[in-house]
């Protein structure tokens, strides 16, 4: 239920990059009176080679950060981190709501006419029990069919959505796929759906392409109206966006994948913690 008295609660947001972007999007327009800090690790971008107990690791910290900005609901807008770390951060932050990313393969069985389901999706995801538990609930039957796409965050994060190297990695992706009969395809990266144009005109009209960002920014409104942290403004508020990378190389970024800018902050790893410099 909405809280008339309260402020809107802040919501932390973080990923491994700016995948988690495309998710922040659609929290941004689901709930637009609601502050925003956003955390892209890009110092370790990407997650997904990477061990399970790094990213556990990078997970907690960065929600340590978060937390002390001031976030009241925290969303892990990042596929490996979800599978790896989610279970680990509820027990670690009890008390503090958590949204994480899980592969939309449940909507895509029941979308599904051919039955044949493609999945793209990082090494760590595909590793991960979250994955394994959502196909065998909800994929009896149905052909899964997988693709870890090597290198396109990579590309993304570069800002090189429409270059030929993308348009590479797609084709190697999608094609055996469109041979098998594949009719709903599932963006199990954050990252992956700022490609979702050329996506779609490799895979053409007659496939489905389910970017699950908008589910996320509703599952993220009904945990704010359960716990009555709605607030009361419909004005617009800040989004601050902070990197652990180049500030100058994200603020170039930014008006490539979103439509608005936003300020990018400086954050640095010191002894496993996320620290802002101090303001001389």
């Amino acid at each position: 239920m909405k809280n008339i008295d309260a402020a809107p609660a802040p919501i932390g947001i973080f990923d491994s990059g700016v995948g988690g972007l495309s998710v922040l999007r659609h929290i941004r327009k689901q709930l637009p009176s609601h502050p925003i800090f956003y955390l892209a690790d890009q110092l370790h971008v990407p997650y997904g080679p990477r061990t399970l107990e790094e990213v556990r690791s990078f997970s907690i910290a960065i929600t340590h950060f978060l937390l002390e900005k001031g976030a009241r609901v925290i969303v892990v807008a990042c596929n490996t981190a979800s599978a790896a770390a989610l279970h680990t951060l509820r027990e670690t932050f009890p008390g503090i709501p958590f949204v994480g990313m899980e592969p939309a393969v449940k909507p895509a069985a029941s979308h599904t006419t051919s039955g044949v389901v493609g999945v793209l999706a990082t090494p760590a995801t595909f590793q991960g029990e979250l994955f394994a538990s959502v196909v065998e609930r909800f994929a009896q039957g149905i052909k899964i069919l997988k693709s870890t796409c090597p290198g396109l965050v990579e590309e993304i994060e570069a800002g090189r959505v429409n270059g030929t190297r993308t348009q590479e990695i797609l084709h190697q992706a999608l094609d055996p796929m469109l041979k098998q009969n594949v009719d709903t395809i599932v963006l199990g990266c954050t990252h992956y759906p700022f490609a979702i144009d050329q996506i779609k005109d490799i895979v053409g009209t007659g496939v489905e392409v389910i970017d699950p960002s908008p589910a996320i920014a509703r599952q993220t409104e009904r945990i704010l109206d359960q716990m009555g942290w709605r607030g009361n403004q419909d004005l617009a508020t800040e989004i601050q966006i902070y990197t652990s990378g180049s500030v100058v190389a994200l603020q170039h970024l930014l008006p490539k994948l979103l439509t608005e800018n936003y300020p990018v902050n400086q954050v640095n790893w010191i002894k496993n913690s996320v620290i802002e410099p101090e303001v001389s």
